[in-house]
C-alpha cells in the first residue's frame, strides 16, 4: 500500500511541476491562458485530443457498462468514437481556420458572430455549460472511487474526490492551456501503458486470457455477443449510440477549443489519422476487465460496477503495480477535468463576463476573471460528485451526450450552410432541448422514440426545425 501511494503521490507532484513550468512560460493573456497562443503542434495536439476525450468514463464507465452488457459494448464504443475522427477534418479544420482568422477563443463566439446574434451566442454557451458540468462531476466521482480503492478505504470517497479536484485546480490555475496540453501528453502515455499492463496482470491472475474468456462464455454466454446482458444492444439501440457519439463528441467544448489551439492544419490531419488507432487499443482494456469482473465479483448492482476496474486491479496486482495502474485511471479523469474547467471558464469569461457583465473589460481583467471562474467551476463539479446518485454511464448518456448533440445541427449550419439564419438556430436549440427534456422527465412517452434512444428523435427534430425556420426567415447578409 505504501509503495502504491508513493507512486500515486509522485505522479501528482509531476503534474503540479508541469503546471508551474507552464506558468513560467505563459504570457499572462487570455489567448495564451485559454489557447496557448494557438501554438499546439501535431503530436501534442493528438495526445491532448485523445487524453481529453478519454475520461473517468473510459476507465470506470466503460468497465462498469461492460460488466453489465458484455463485449458488445466494445464494438459500439471503439467504432463509434473512432468514427468521430472524421469530424476532426470536416469540423475541426473549419474551426481552426475561422478561429485563426477571427481570433475566436470560445465556441459561442464563432456561432454568435456567424449568425450576428448575441442571444444565440448566450444560448449556445448556456447549453454547453449546463451539459458539461455533469461530465466534469464524473471526473471527481471517478477520482473518489479510484483513491478509495487504492487505499483500501483509508481515504474516503468524499476525500478522494476532493483531493483530485484540488490537484487539478492548482495546475490549471498555474498552467492554463499550455500546462493542460503538456500534462495531456504525459497522461496519454500513462493511460496506454497502464491499461495494457492491467489487462496482462488481471488475465494472468484469472488463469490466462483464453481461460478467462472461456469461463465467461460458459458461465455468462449473454456477455459474449450482441445484444449482450439484459438484451441491451438491440439494433435500434446500437444505431442510436453510433449517432450519439458522432453528434455529441464534436460538441464537447474541450475538444472544440483544441482545434482553435492547433498550430496548423497538419496538426489536425495527424490527429484524424492516429485517433481511431489509439481508440481501438485503449478502449479494449476496460471492456475486457469489466467483463472478466463477473468471474471474481459477480452480482454487482446500481453504481457498484463503476468500481470493477480498481477492484480487479487491487485483487490481482501487487501493490506497486496497482499504484502504477491506477495512475492511468487518474490520468484519464484528470486530463478531461482540467480541459473542461478551462473551456467552461473561457466561456463564462468571454461570453458572459466580457459581453454582459463587464462589456469592454480589459484583457488583463478577463485573464483574472477566468481564474476565478476556474475555482468556482471546480467546486461546483465537486459538489455534484459528492451527491451522486447515478452510475457514470447513466449520468453521461442520459444528460451530457444527448444535451450537447442538440447543438450539432446549428454548428454544421454555421460552418457550411449559408442560408441558415439566427432564428433557425435559436429555434433548433430551444425546441431540440425541450424535446430532450420531454423524454428525460417523462412528458413524452418512450413509445415516441420508436425503440431508439431519445437522441434520435431529438436530433431529427432539431435539424428539421433549423431547416424549416431558416427557410421561413430572412438570412443575414
Amino acid at each position: 500500500m505504501d509503495i502504491a501511494l508513493v507512486i500515486f503521490c509522485s505522479y501528482l507532484l509531476l503534474l503540479l511541476a508541469i503546471g508551474v513550468y507552464s506558468h513560467i512560460k505563459s504570457k499572462r493573456t487570455t489567448e495564451d491562458y485559454f489557447l496557448a497562443s494557438r501554438s499546439i503542434g501535431p503530436l501534442v495536439l493528438f495526445f491532448s485530443l485523445a487524453a481529453t476525450n478519454f475520461s473517468a468514463f473510459t476507465f470506470f464507465g466503460f468497465a462498469g457498462a461492460s460488466y453489465k452488457i458484455g463485449f458488445a459494448y466494445y464494438g459500439i464504443m471503439a467504432f463509434g468514437t473512432g468514427f468521430m475522427a472524421v469530424s476532426f477534418y470536416f469540423i475541426g479544420r473549419k474551426l481552426w481556420k475561422l478561429g485563426k482568422q477571427k481570433g475566436y477563443i470560445t465556441p459561442p463566439e464563432l456561432i454568435g458572430d456567424r449568425m450576428g446574434s448575441t442571444t444565440l451566442r448566450l444560448m449556445f454557451m448556456a447549453v454547453m455549460v449546463v451539459f458539461t458540468i455533469p461530465y466534469l462531476a464524473t471526473q471527481a466521482v471517478g477520482g473518489g472511487i479510484a483513491l478509495t480503492q487504492l487505499t483500501n478505504g483509508l481515504v474516503s470517497y468524499e476525500g478522494g474526490a476532493a483531493i483530485i479536484t484540488l490537484v487539478i485546480l492548482v495546475y490549471v490555475l498555474f498552467g492554463g492551456m499550455r500546462g493542460d496540453a503538456y500534462t495531456d501528453v504525459l497522461q496519454g502515455i500513462v493511460m496506454l501503458v497502464t491499461i495494457i499492463s492491467a489487462v496482462g496482470i488481471v488475465s494472468w491472475g484469472l488463469g490466462g486470457f483464453t481461460f478467462a474468456n472461456t469461463q465467461i462464455a460458459e458461465r455468462f454466454p449473454d456477455l459474449m455477443t450482441r445484444p449482450g446482458g439484459g438484451g441491451f444492444f438491440t439494433v435500434k439501440v446500437w444505431i442510436s449510440y453510433m449517432l450519439l457519439w458522432t453528434l455529441a463528441d464534436p460538441m464537447f467544448p474541450q475538444l472544440w477549443t483544441r482545434f482553435y489551439a492547433a498550430r496548423d492544419e497538419k496538426a489536425i490531419r495527424t490527429s484524424m489519422v492516429l485517433y481511431p488507432i489509439v481508440t481501438m487499443a485503449l478502449f479494449l482494456g476496460p471492456v475486457l476487465i469489466g467483463v472478466w469482473g463477473n468471474l471474481t465479483f459477480p452480482g454487482l448492482i446500481g453504481s457498484g460496477p463503476d468500481s470493477i476496474l480498481p477492484m480487479m486491479v487491487a485483487e490481482y496486482a501487487p501493490a506497486w503495480a496497482a499504484g502504477a495502474i491506477m495512475a492511468g485511471a487518474f490520468a484519464a479523469l484528470m486530463s478531461t477535468a482540467d480541459s473542461q474547467l478551462l473551456v467552461l471558464s473561457s466561456m463564462l469569461t468571454r461570453d458572459v463576463y466580457g459581453v454582459w457583465l463587464r462589456k469592454g473589460s480589459s484583457d488583463r481583467e478577463q485573464y483574472i476573471a477566468g481564474k476565478v471562474f476556474v475555482v468556482g467551476l471546480a467546486l461546483s463539479g465537486l459538489a455534484i460528485a459528492l451527491f451522486r446518485v447515478e452510475a457514470i454511464f447513466d449520468i453521461l448518456t442520459r444528460t451530457t451526450f444527448t444535451g450537447l448533440a442538440v447543438l450539432f445541427p446549428t454548428t454544421i449550419a454555421a460552418l457550411y450552410w449559408k442560408r441558415a439564419t439566427k432564428w433557425g438556430c435559436i429555434s433548433s436549440i430551444a425546441i431540440g432541448e425541450l424535446t430532450y427534456a420531454g423524454f428525460y422527465f417523462g412528458w413524452i412517452p418512450d413509445a415516441f422514440s420508436f425503440g431508439f434512444l431519445p437522441v434520435v428523435p431529438v436530433s431529427v427534430v432539431a435539424a428539421g426545425v433549423l431547416i424549416i425556420a431558416s427557410l421561413l426567415t430572412k438570412r443575414r447578409d
